[in-house]
């Protein structure tokens, strides 16, 4: 099945992205994390794109070829930029309703459309669960220690010696994080180069940088999205069909912070838990990713 790379103009960006299959009415858009790009897909893509699905795979803003269409916009990547982008790539593809597949920041960009366009959303992937940030809790309530120790590379961005250290080390940087939160995929030298290309996009480090200032409130929101940001405080129910897939082995988001989210989900809610799997499911475990789409679908 080809695969054509295209792009479509928004409000605020050009969004990049990769388009493989038909014209099937409930299109598949998978949304990558950080630090990863649309590569980490590529086998959970040629598996849907067996049976003619429609598969869309963006590159999130500051990663890869997607670009600000100005200088002037906040290199924001707050959870309602995030939401809002899949939204506007809907919007440009004129796509009605999709399901919507995603991981770290794109698992939170799947949360945060799903809750707030309940109509564009068919059904809903999430790996890690119910991500939608509670800002202003997180501000002052901690984590377990052990969780604290996980998130080590958070408190590193809150400085500006975090900063420049993401900037001078991209690809050291990001490698770290793939072989920590995921110890037993190994992945190929190649894979991780090709996906390395996309940390080195312009906006890339002010990108990432405000995404976790952001989180904890050391970091002013895009004032267009504030409407959005309170309605993500009061950390709305997300209607849609949905499986949350978790990894037994996620070295960053343990599997304990996926349970007890079936009260943010009002309809056909699953919790599926994938053994010798990490933080990247779809590039570790493809075939159980595929496997919860095609539940969407029948």
């Amino acid at each position: 099945m080809k695969t054509s790379e295209k792009s479509v103009a928004t409000a605020s960006l050009e969004i990049a992205f990769e388009e493989t299959g038909g014209d099937c009415e409930i299109p598949i858009v998978l949304l990558h994390g950080f630090p990863y790009d649309v590569r980490q897909y590529d086998a959970v893509r040629d598996q849907l794109a067996k049976d003619n699905q429609k598969i869309i795979v963006p590159y999130l803003r500051g990663f890869g070829p997607t670009r600000y269409r100005t200088r002037e916009l906040i290199r924001s990547g707050q959870q309602a930029a995030l939401g809002k982008d899949v939204i506007d790539l809907l919007d440009a593809l004129a796509v009605e309703q999709a399901i919507l597949v995603g991981y770290d920041w794109g698992g939170r960009a799947a949360c945060v459309a799903a809750a707030l366009w309940p109509e564009r959303v068919f059904g809903l992937v999430s790996i890690g669960g119910y991500t939608i940030q509670n800002i202003a809790s997180s501000i002052c309530t901690p984590e377990s220690p052990e969780q604290e120790r996980r998130f080590w590379y958070q408190w590193y961005f809150q400085a500006e010696r975090g900063k420049a250290g993401l900037a001078l080390n991209r690809d050291e940087f990001c490698r770290i994080l793939w072989t920590t939160w995921s110890p037993s995929w190994k992945f190929a030298e190649d894979e991780f180069a090709r996906t390395a290309e996309s940390f080195h996009n312009a906006d890339f480090v002010e990108t990432v940088i405000h995404s976790y200032r952001h989180r904890y409130g050391n970091a002013t929101g895009d004032p267009s999205l504030e409407a959005l940001e309170r309605r993500l405080a009061a950390q709305p129910a997300i209607e849609a069909p949905t499986i949350v897939l978790h990894g037994a082995d996620d070295q960053v988001d343990l599997p304990s912070t996926s349970e007890a989210h079936e009260s943010h989900f009002a309809s056909g809610y699953e919790r599926r838990v994938l053994q010798n799997v990490g933080h990247c499911a779809p590039a570790e475990a493809p075939l159980e990713v595929s496997s919860a789409i095609e539940s969407l679908l029948r």
